[in-house]
């Protein structure tokens, strides 16, 4: 279980360094590993929504239909949040029997979703501690640990993260991660990667 809780660990933090730095000289473990994770998720997600016109929220790059739009993939995140925070919680997921990726048509609507989903989750993760984060919780029909539960939010988050810089390069708009890289390099966040 060590052996897996290091990997993990490490793999998050490599993940979340663009956005959220470990603190400098302190162990890291799998809690602050995931919280970290979380951090660089949400002001990535964040950011990226708010960089997108308005206009461009119902973008679909092609015309294959089950492409989501740019606002879709926040929807589908938000969804994503909601239903594995509520396991985590042990609680009903606040959305059940809702599509948010079809309801929801305007900017306002999915920066609004997308933000109230990491409220949900945000005690989730800061309550998340190195001993409860190898307890059991349910999910779907099976039961996992909590760490597996919230490294698989955290990985699928950065899936649509990945997915929505392709969206912003193709409305000629740099990312969020990439322009905080550029800052950092001393280019202002101007061309670059």
């Amino acid at each position: 279980m060590k052996r897996v809780t290091s990997f993990v660990s490490g793999l998050l933090l490599l993940a979340s360094v663009t956005a959220a730095q470990p603190p400098v000289g302190r162990k890291v473990g799998l809690a602050m590993g995931l919280q970290l994770g979380y951090g660089g998720s949400k002001a990535n997600l964040v950011a990226e929504a708010e960089k997108m016109p308005e206009a461009d929220f119902g973008f679909r790059p092609g015309s294959m239909p089950e492409v989501r739009t740019f606002g879709q993939l926040f929807a589908h995140v938000a969804a994503g949040q909601f239903g594995t925070c509520a396991a985590v919680k042990g609680v009903a997921d606040p959305t059940q029997g809702r599509n948010l990726e079809q309801e929801l048509k305007t900017k306002p609507e999915f920066v609004k979703v997308l933000a109230d989903s990491f409220a949900f989750c945000d005690d989730v993760f800061s309550s998340t501690t190195d001993e409860n984060a190898a307890s059991f919780i349910r999910q779907g029909p099976n039961e996992i640990t909590r760490a597996m539960a919230l490294y698989g939010l955290l990985a699928h988050n950065s899936e649509m993260y990945g997915i929505g810089t392709v969206y912003l390069r193709l409305k000629g708009i740099v990312p969020p991660s990439t322009e905080r890289q550029n800052a950092g390099r001393g280019r202002g966040g101007r061309g670059g990667q």
